[in-house]
């Protein structure tokens, strides 16, 4: 493993429970990491890519709570001191986005604009 630096984005311990419970019952292969970043579309400009997946050139990789996490160094600018939260209720169930670079969202939470 390269150099594992201090990721830009923090994640509840629910929402680490979340992934780790999905890495183990998917069986994510060894080399893929939780990928964590932005990608263009959504009925707001930007939304959120939070999967597994194979490190990239300009992937920088983190380490948090022994979870494997890679990110494209480009997208830090978006998410830098986002929380990623994991609900498990009854009326919000899944990964909430807690942005504080995002100028507005849409309803559905996954998509932002900054």
């Amino acid at each position: 493993m390269a150099e594992v630096k201090h990721i830009p984005v923090s994640f509840t311990q629910s929402a680490i429970t979340e992934l780790k419970a999905i890495r183990d019952q998917d069986q994510v292969p060894a080399d893929h990491y939780l990928r964590v970043g932005v990608k263009g579309g959504g009925c707001s400009g930007l939304s959120y890519v939070l999967d597994f997946d194979r490190k990239q050139d300009f992937d920088e990789l983190y380490e948090i709570d022994g979870l494997a996490v890679i990110m494209d160094k480009r997208h830090s600018l978006y998410v830098a001191g986002m929380e990623v939260d994991y609900q498990s209720g009854l009326n919000d169930r899944g990964f909430i986005f807690n942005n504080p670079n995002a100028s507005s969202t849409c309803g559905c939470g996954t998509s932002f604009a900054t």
